[in-house]
């Protein structure tokens, strides 16, 4: 895999806590950082598909839905 050098700033809480928690699961910081960068990505792509799913869902199902709520 291919690792690639960052540099930001963040907020010095934040950071200590990120130390504590690759010393607690006995990882190194990059893995870490890697790993919650993966699942905030994750995170943001999987919600605008859940919500074009449901969108489909409704419009597939808007006369039950009439119906329903009669």
């Amino acid at each position: 895999m291919t690792m690639v050098k960052i540099s930001s700033k963040v907020e010095e809480a934040a950071w200590e806590d990120l130390k504590s928690l690759a010393a607690e699961s006995r990882q190194n910081i990059s893995g870490v950082l890697t790993e919650a960068i993966e699942d905030y990505v994750h995170r943001r792509r999987v919600r605008p598909t859940v919500l074009d799913h449901l969108d489909a869902s409704m419009d597939e199902n808007e006369e039950l839905g009439k119906l329903l709520s009669q």
